[in-house]
């Protein structure tokens, strides 16, 4: 029962990371506010299931790593994940308006 604490108190983590960063980053406005949310809980969860099953959970010196480990790559996902497709999006965007303007102009 504790380690199921441990994953709830992971996607808390991970969610407040996901909120953040898309509240932070200027150009959320090209991508939804689940995007970084989503990367982040699901990496969060996936590093927390591999460590969980690895047995680090369990072990007297390491039963830090299904805490740590998994919020860290929450806020890493939860960064570049939104950056990448921000980024993208925003270009993709732009291109298409200008070609749309460009047509009511001919």
């Amino acid at each position: 029962m504790e380690t199921v604490w441990s994953l709830v108190i992971v996607v808390i983590v991970a969610v407040a990371a996901g909120l953040v960063v898309w509240a932070v980053d200027k150009r959320h406005s090209a991508y939804g506010i689940m995007l970084p949310i989503a990367s982040a809980v699901a990496s969060a969860c996936v590093l927390w299931i591999i460590l969980v099953w690895a047995g680090t959970g369990y072990l007297t010196g390491l039963i830090w790593m299904p805490w740590v480990l998994p919020m860290a790559a929450a806020v890493a996902a939860a960064a570049a994940v939104p950056m990448l497709v921000g980024r993208r999006r925003v270009k993709h965007d732009g291109e298409a308006l200008t070609q749309l303007l460009r047509s009511f102009r001919a």
